[in-house]
């Protein structure tokens, strides 16, 4: 596979093993690559769903200023409706902030 294009999104974090756990439970995304900065001494993990040549970053940085906050998001695919629907409903119990699920036309979906 090629690597031209869109190759990645780097976001920042307050805590990388949360977010990895995150990541994992509700995008079925693995670390592909992580290492410390020498210089700054910032942990990064890169991860993927390892379906397509994409990744996100995940910076820690101990304090993030301008969180990802609705409308802006990270789309993920999903096999069904009642999968989402559970996965709103595990996320919910958990405490997480969650908008939606919404049924929108295509190309957006459910």
């Amino acid at each position: 596979m090629s690597d031209r294009g869109l190759t990645h999104v780097a976001l920042p974090v307050s805590n990388l093993e949360q977010s990895l756990a995150f990541y994992a439970k509700y995008a079925n995304m693995r670390v592909v690559h992580s290492r410390k900065s020498e210089n700054s001494g910032t942990r990064v993990a890169w991860i993927s769903d390892r379906t397509r040549p994409f990744v996100i970053v995940l910076l820690e940085l101990g304090e993030v200023k301008h969180p990802l906050r609705p409308p802006t998001h990270l789309g993920v695919g999903c096999a069904s409706r009642e999968e989402v629907d559970r996965l709103v409903a595990e996320a919910r119990s958990e405490g997480r902030t969650v908008e939606g699920p919404t049924d929108s036309p295509y190309p957006v979906g459910y």
